[in-house]
């Protein structure tokens, strides 16, 4: 080893040892006399001393070394002189003094600044992946990623789960995004397909009797990206085998506890996890993954609006819709702009608009104490004073706040102020930033209907078991049915999803049935799975985590960029290899591929 010490590892207890470090230039100071670099390495950085009183010839090397450097240094760990220390750095109180030094390599100068935190635009980054990669920031989040997935293996390992390897070439089938197809050569015009997730193999695996089985498993699928999704992933996959839901709800909210009180000891967590119903949830929050670090929830003023003379609301209700709202606390000051920002958000939900109604200009004082005139709103003149008040004090806000109304199908209205909370949240930083909350999302529909082609679909995927109670439904009425599916949400967004699996080749066909499939279709698509529920499958069942995600959480990072080593850009493009890229007519040829011209 050209090393015999990492650069972060040096402390007092070294002092008067020779070692041996190897790194790159993170800078380098000329002090006249003295020359000093920081070197640093994965484990941190050290400072080395070049004194030409010492080694004229390690100082005239020293002298040649820039930024990014990569040299080897062998020399004496002395106590810095007393008002040098630097105590930012673990190794801060002692240097090296060189008695030897090598150039191993030297480097352009590089793009951006590798040693200062500044922003850097993301494209170019990614075009120099390796260069970013050196960064304190990125190297530190590629470190917590290795430190989180070895805490995942160590824990299920003492769970009794044993990791399988699944393959990454295997058949076509629908699992709800597009497949990446890779072309057989040995088999002209067949194609194998990139997992979109291990679901069939694990549920094999089930069959075969592993009972518990996991694995950091590579998936992939061709949808549109953003922050939180690319075109290949990592789960945390896992399966079980004789559990009901609770099972393994609880033995994720265990892992999950453990590993945030190990990997982030100053970050609060709320135990135990809460359960909401998926019906509850888009109630309260308008949507399946709220954000639950902060409070304000949405609120029915339907029986209010219904007494009203304002004609938006009692359309709304009289066509069977919902007018539901909530509080932004102390924006009753918003400005138009502001105002008109928010309106649109709604809109883009697919809400026909949005009713602000600002109690008072200013925060402080009792709803007792407002009047009508401090009521600012297009609404007012069709609203009495103690309706107003009535909306007011069921959406728990006081004077100074801004009260944010959408009437309309309840759907529509649940979804547009679900992102009008998240907003609103996101504003006024209303999140606590050290807390992880942490929820499971449970009873979801089993199936739900497309309204453009008429025909059922899956909320989750096809092989969720519904409640027993509700198996008489698939033949009358599909859409009662519920699922024995969950999902895993922290912070906004969703990390996981599972299900209790259907294990009988009966029920599995019904569903396929329901979902539009033919019986060759299901033949052809899924006949090995129903051939397997025939030999004695037991009841099982598992869930998918998002390890990109958890680790981005950890990180306290905003997209899962950062904490994948080469991810894609948005338009899933890899910058640092300069793909997806033409090939050959000759590959082409070999693949039994033509390609066709696009038109203009």
């Amino acid at each position: 080893m050209l090393k015999s010490h990492s650069c972060g590892e040096l402390k007092k207890e070294h002092i008067g040892q020779t070692v041996n470090l190897a790194g790159w230039v993170d800078r380098r100071r000329d002090h006249g006399g003295l020359i000093f670099i920081d070197l640093r390495d994965r484990e941190g950085i050290v400072q080395v001393a070049f004194n030409p009183e010492i080694s004229k010839a390690c100082h005239e090397v020293a002298n040649r070394m820039r930024s990014e450097f990569v040299v080897r240094v062998s020399g004496e760990v002395a106590k810095r002189p007393p008002g040098t220390e630097n105590l930012k750095l673990p190794t801060g109180e002692v240097e090296v003094t060189a008695h030897d030094v090598e150039i191993l390599n030297p480097s352009r100068t590089p793009p951006f600044y590798i040693n200062e935190d500044v922003e850097v635009e993301e494209n170019l980054r990614l075009r120099y992946r390796y260069l970013d990669l050196r960064r304190a920031g990125m190297r530190g989040n590629l470190m917590l990623r290795h430190q989180t997935v070895k805490f995942i293996r160590d824990f299920l390992d003492a769970e009794g789960f044993i990791e399988i390897e699944t393959p990454i070439l295997i058949k076509s089938t629908p699992e709800g995004a597009r497949d990446y197809l890779v072309p057989s050569r040995v088999h002209a015009g067949k194609f194998y397909a990139l997992p979109q997730s291990p679901q069939q193999l694990k549920q094999l695996l089930m069959v075969a009797g592993m009972e518990k089985y996991y694995q950091i498993a590579r998936c992939f699928r061709d949808e549109d990206t953003r922050a939180d999704r690319q075109p290949e992933f990592t789960q945390l996959d896992l399966e079980m085998s004789f559990v009901e839901d609770e099972d393994i709800l609880n033995l994720l909210e265990r892992l999950f506890i453990t590993l945030v009180k190990t990997i982030k000891p100053d970050m609060k967590i709320t135990e135990p996890f809460p359960r909401f119903s998926y019906t509850d949830v888009m109630d309260r929050y308008g949507t399946d993954k709220p954000d639950l670090r902060f409070g304000i929830e949405l609120k029915d003023l339907s029986d209010i609006a219904a007494q009203s003379n304002f004609g938006i609301f009692t359309s709304a209700i009289a066509d069977g819709g919902r007018v539901k709202g909530i509080r932004a606390p102390g924006c009753a000051a918003y400005s138009r702009k502001q105002l008109d920002d928010l309106n649109r958000l709604a809109r883009d939900c697919g809400a026909g608009g949005l009713i602000t109604i600002a109690l008072g200009d200013a925060e402080g004082g009792s709803l007792n104490e407002m009047t009508h005139d401090m009521i600012h709103s297009v609404a007012a003149k069709f609203l009495a004073l103690e309706q107003v008040k009535e909306m007011a004090e069921r959406m728990e806000a006081t004077i100074g706040d801004l009260l944010l109304v959408v009437a309309g199908d309840a759907s529509t209205v649940n979804v547009s102020l679900g992102a009008l909370r998240q907003e609103i949240g996101q504003r006024l930083k209303l999140a606590d930033p050290d807390r992880f909350a942490f929820a499971y999302i449970k009873n979801f529909p089993l199936l739900r209907k497309n309204k453009e082609t008429g025909y059922w679909e899956s909320e989750h995927h096809p092989f969720t078991r519904p409640w027993t109670e509700d198996e008489p439904f698939l033949d009358t009425s599909p859409g009662k049915a519920r699922g024995k599916h969950y999902d895993m949400i922290c912070n906004g967004f969703e990390i996981g999803g599972g299900s209790l699996r259907i294990h009988t080749a009966e029920l599995q066909r019904k569903v396929f049935r329901l979902l539009g499939y033919t019986d060759d279709e299901v033949e052809e698509r899924f006949g090995h799975m129903l051939e397997a529920f025939e030999y004695g499958a037991p009841p099982h069942g598992g869930i998918a985590l998002g390890i990109d995600r958890v680790v981005m959480l950890l990180a306290g990072r905003e997209t899962i960029r950062e904490v994948i080593a080469f991810p894609k850009t948005q338009s899933a493009i890899d910058l640092t290899f300069n793909a997806p890229a033409p090939v050959t007519e000759e590959q082409l040829t070999e693949l039994h591929i033509l390609l066709r011209e696009e038109e203009e």
